[in-house]
């Protein structure tokens, strides 16, 4: 019976995480307080051995230790601690809990359903034409035309276009490993209701994201994909022309985003020359930035992060840091690779969407950092938890061989 209500509740917390930070944050700790009674009623600890426990063994604490760096260590640890407390468990609850292919394909289900209602009201925002312009999410001198960028439940286009590239990726690689026709064409479906959300977030850096996607799939899948290179500026072209104008200012030095986060760069650079081993301290970005302004020069701005995921992580843990969370995400990585060759065709399908998923994450890292949302970052550690429960279901069919 406990077995049944913790799977309910990490099935819950997949359903709910695009949708309340809140109310997965109490669904996650349902289940964490159940797998502890469990293991209370056993007399035993239930924790399976990942291939990864020494990496993420690591990465908090180096992450902890670069506290003591921070501006405001209260603030620091109060971050620390809450945040590292929601991405440990959700990775160490999925991978002790889910033991089976059907508990896996019942928890992807959840993550697609969950999908679905945020692009219906992406699609709400849309149409009721919601006016962002008081928002500063485009600059309207270079972009006049633009008045709309939904964000469904993620509150930034930029994070529901990061959220709608992970799940188009899974998408694409489920319908790759499906046999029935019906069950194909309904996730055909659902892929081009998330393709069309995501040319509504007018998000450049989730654009640019989507071909590494399309490159994953290319090389790894078919050849047949390579098409879709050139299909997509085609319909940017004659499908929204304000979507094509929007693509061709990634190479305008003008654009005011583009200067904006070179002169970020070079801010978290000098930061990281600072202070190279732990860096200005766990979420302490925002705190440090006002000693590093050299763009702004405006006191009262907040910058939250560097709009860099590497060099964010670099600037607040320190390199050491940052080089155990790309060894943590190249590591998953990997074993996606893997199980390309050695799983089942429903799983090898699961795990092309995932590393495609992964593959967009670190691209669109470089201009951009989603990983700074509490949501996000919960996505990223389900889909590395996801990568350990495949590895282990199929190492166990192995084994039966």
């Amino acid at each position: 019976m406990i077995d049944l209500i913790i799977e309910h509740c990490i099935m819950a917390v997949a359903f709910f995480l695009p949708l309340s930070l809140n109310v997965t944050s109490v669904l996650l700790a349902a289940g964490g307080f159940f797998w502890l009674l469990k293991m209370i009623m056993a007399k035993s600890i239930f924790s399976q051995r990942t291939l990864f426990d020494g990496l993420i063994v690591f990465y908090v604490i180096w992450s902890g230790l670069s506290i003591t760096n921070s501006p405001d260590t209260d603030f620091s640890s109060y971050n620390y601690y809450q945040l590292f407390g929601r991405y440990v468990l959700i990775y160490y609850l999925i991978v002790n809990n889910i033991q089976s292919q059907e508990q896996l394909k019942r928890l992807v289900k959840s993550m697609m359903i969950s999908a679905i209602l945020v692009v219906m009201y992406g699609f709400y925002q849309y149409t009721q034409g919601m006016d962002i312009s008081t928002l500063e999410w485009v600059d309207d001198h270079q972009f006049p035309e633009i008045k709309i960028r939904v964000f469904s439940t993620l509150h930034n286009p930029n994070l529901l276009a990061g959220f709608l590239v992970i799940m188009s990726a899974i998408i694409a690689g489920l319908s790759c490993g499906v046999q029935k026709i019906r069950h194909r064409v309904l996730l055909y479906g659902l892929l081009l209701m998330l393709a069309a959300c995501l040319l509504f977030t007018y998000s450049r850096g989730a654009w640019v994201s989507i071909l590494a996607v399309i490159v994953i799939f290319s090389l790894l899948y078919s050849r047949k994909f390579f098409w879709l290179l050139l299909l997509i500026p085609l319909l940017l072209l004659y499908g929204q022309h304000n979507a094509w104008e929007r693509v061709l200012s990634i190479f305008n030095p003008t654009d005011t985003s583009a200067s904006m986060r070179m002169a970020l760069w070079e801010s978290t650079m000098a930061m990281i020359m600072d202070k190279p081993w732990f860096g200005v301290g766990w979420g302490a970005y925002w705190l440090a930035y006002p000693q590093y302004d050299f763009y702004i020069h405006n006191a009262e701005t907040t910058i939250f992060h560097a709009h860099n995921m590497y060099l964010g992580l670099a600037a607040e843990i320190g390199i050491p840091g940052l080089l155990s969370f790309l060894a943590i995400l190249c590591g998953h990585m990997l074993l996606t690779f893997k199980l390309l060759r050695q799983g089942s065709k429903w799983m090898a399908g699961l795990m092309l969407g995932i590393l495609a998923a992964l593959a967009s994450l670190a691209v669109g890292g470089i201009t951009d950092y989603i990983l700074f949302n509490i949501q996000m970052s919960m996505l990223f550690w389900l889909l590395l938890a996801i990568v350990t429960v495949a590895w282990q279901l199929e190492k166990r069919q192995w084994k039966r061989r």
